[in-house]
């Protein structure tokens, strides 16, 4: 048996095309539906209530499109909105514990860091995970407010004085704490690897959780038989809720391929 039916993805903004790039990567065949929420962009700073009724609007999108499941590309509402999934009809996957799993398997002194936005840090969702697999784990998580409009605004060379200065100020207490793997708690933190690696003297494995929720994809979609039968490339198609102009020319960056007009659209959610 397969499934046609695209994957969906959503995320806040910029940040989920890092979880894109890692599933075409591993299922080069897939369709994907991806919605990015430029126009209320960041959600980490965002009420509990505000990111809940945020991700359902997403979600809802997505089921519009028809999608085999949904991809919660965005570490606040993995943190934060994950319960509310159960009432989907289709499979759900968040970044939180497939993250911790794979911190919790990288560690050998089981001093665990976790960076993410303010609202991630404050649920302690990647906490309580890691510490149901390693109960004697040492956590340290700081948020780093920062780092989305930085991503966002194109800024994340790692040879920008102002993203390296930005850097060592968050991650100082984790580097203090001995910590020898640090989860990047939110998928726009992947785009500024190049300046945690250069910052921590690659010293610190990182995990991006883009990495680990799309092998659990991908392994899913093989052990269900829901892989897509075409044996060409998939087709992706990205859906923003801002005028797409800056987000094609950063997504172009970040996933390596250029995007055209007919590619990226804007959306109004309040139609749907």
């Amino acid at each position: 048996m397969a499934d046609s039916r695209a994957i969906g993805v959503f995320d806040s903004g910029l940040g989920g095309l890092t979880v894109v790039r890692e599933l075409i990567r591993r299922n080069p065949y897939e369709d994907i539906v991806y919605f990015g929420d430029t126009g209320r962009v960041p959600y980490g700073t965002r009420s509990r209530d505000t990111i809940k009724k945020y991700a359902a609007e997403d979600e809802r999108f997505l089921l519009k499109h028809d999608v085999k499941l949904i991809i919660a590309a965005c570490g606040t509402v993995s943190s934060v909105a994950a319960d509310a999934a159960g009432c989907l009809p289709v499979p759900f996957f968040e970044m939180v514990t497939h993250a911790a799993r794979a911190a919790v398997n990288a560690t050998r002194n089981r001093k665990i860091g976790v960076i993410g936005t303010t609202a991630t840090v404050i649920s302690g969702s990647h906490k309580k995970e890691i510490l149901k697999l390693l109960p004697e784990a040492e956590v340290s998580a700081g948020s780093c407010p920062l780092f989305v409009p930085l991503v966002e605004s194109g800024w994340y060379g790692e040879d920008d004085i102002v993203v390296l200065e930005t850097v060592k100020r968050y991650l100082a207490p984790i580097i203090s704490a001995g910590c020898d793997t640090l989860i990047l708690g939110c998928t726009h933190y992947p785009v500024l690897e190049g300046a945690i690696r250069r910052v921590t003297e690659g010293n610190i494995t990182l995990i991006n959780p883009g990495v680990a929720v799309s092998e659990a994809v991908s392994e899913f979609i093989k052990r269900n038989a829901l892989e897509n039968s075409n044996n060409g490339t998939g087709i992706h198609n990205f859906y923003v809720s801002d005028k797409p102009d800056s987000f094609k020319a950063q997504a172009s960056v970040l996933l390596g391929e250029e995007l055209d007009d007919s590619r990226v659209k804007q959306v109004d959610l309040s139609t749907l």
